[in-house]
């Protein structure tokens, strides 16, 4: 039987990696598409790795309306993050795939998402406790 916890936290090791990434681009003042996929990364790798803990059997998607939807099962406030999912995974698809120009967003937008996401991830660190 897999070791559920240690899943989780190889998943939730790499998201901190993303999450770190956007709010030092944020502070330096760079790249918001950038930190708009990083947010996006982060949120994806820790719900992945929530809904792993909780028995969930891994499937390939960036959806984070899909992600939160499958967590609410186990921890049905998370539908409170469901607009975030729809408007981060916006975010991911018009930054991650062409064709058209980057995308600079709005810097109080970016930290809007920041904050939620950060947010999102305590809560996230909450739960499994």
């Amino acid at each position: 039987m897999p070791d559920r916890g240690r899943i989780a936290k190889e998943w939730f090791d790499r998201a901190e990696h993303d999450i770190d990434g956007a709010e030092i681009l944020f502070e330096s003042e760079h790249y918001t598409d950038t930190i708009a996929v990083l947010i996006h990364q982060a949120a994806e790798k820790y719900l992945k790795g929530f809904l792993l803990f909780n028995g969930w059997r891994l499937k390939k998607t960036h959806d984070l309306e899909e992600l939160i939807i499958e967590a609410m099962a186990f921890f049905p406030d998370f539908e409170y993050y469901l607009d975030f999912a729809r408007k981060t995974t916006a975010y991911y698809v018009e930054e991650r795939y062409p064709p058209g120009p980057t995308i600079e967003y709005p810097r109080k937008e970016i930290k809007e998402s920041l904050d939620i996401a950060n947010e999102m991830i305590n809560k996230i660190k909450e739960v499994i406790k």
